[in-house]
């Protein structure tokens, strides 16, 4: 965790450097809403735990949420961008089966509890192929470091996996503007290889307030995961968003 914090504040530093000596237009895009769990499957280590789901041998809560990104445009078709975005879901109920997770056994008639983390730091560039008054599109690459981590706890017994790591996805952003003040967004991080896949895509409607202000709901999908020997986990969850973006 403190790498990635200390990766984090460099990223900052090295946009606000920027930002700091260009000419061009910055702005905070803040969302918030509800996430709700569609499945969350776990099996650790990937080769010899208990397969066992977080979301239908356990309940998962649905959860408050917001995400902070700060984004920078300039030389009209270029964006640059930080994201900071949390995630802890919380499960409870009753095994009905045996679980080893982790090397540790988890008795089935039991109280379980567990925390779900995935927090996501990414540092985005895209270039805007298309810059027109009724459409945009454009296409980049995302710098993504995920902050995870899976703990059941039942009684005095405890079992932690943790996982710090950097991975790579394509970046795009669509925008239908209907009226002058009214857009379609679709906007996400996505990708797939062998080793597992990630995608963070919004739909979203944006309604322009002012030159400053912008406001925006819709729905966001998060999903994906990996199958090793290490580790085998894939979830989905479904968010609710309102957001907003101030221009500065």
């Amino acid at each position: 965790m403190k790498k990635v914090k200390i990766v984090l504040i460099i990223s900052v530093f090295v946009v606000y450097s920027f930002l700091s000596n260009a000419s061009a237009q910055t702005g905070i895009d803040i969302e918030t809403g509800l996430v709700f769990t569609g499945y969350n499957d776990v099996r650790i280590p990937g080769n010899t735990g208990t397969l066992f789901s977080l979301s239908d041998d356990l309940s998962a809560k649905e959860k408050i949420f917001y995400r902070i990104r700060i984004n920078h445009s300039f030389g009209n078709r270029h964006d640059i961008s930080v994201l900071y975005a949390p995630l802890t879901i919380v499960s409870s109920g009753i095994f009905t089966d045996n679980v080893i997770f982790e090397g540790v056994l988890f008795q089935s008639g039991r109280d379980v509890e567990a925390d779900y983390k995935f927090n996501s730091y990414r540092l985005t560039y895209r270039y805007d192929i298309i810059k027109r008054d009724k459409l945009e599109f454009g296409i980049g690459f995302t710098a993504k470091i995920r902050d995870a981590k899976i703990a059941l706890r039942s009684g005095g017994i405890e079992s932690i996996k943790t996982n710090v790591g950097f991975v790579p996805i394509l970046n795009f952003r669509l925008l239908w503007n209907v009226k002058d003040n009214l857009g379609v967004l679709l906007y996400g991080d996505a990708l797939a290889a062998p080793q597992g896949r990630a995608e963070d895509v919004l739909m979203a409607l944006q309604y322009k307030v002012n030159e400053k202000v912008t406001l925006k709901g819709g729905y966001r999908i998060l999903e994906g995961g990996a199958d090793n020997d290490e580790v085998y986990s894939f979830a989905l969850f479904n968010y609710a968003v309102l957001g907003v973006t101030f221009k500065l």
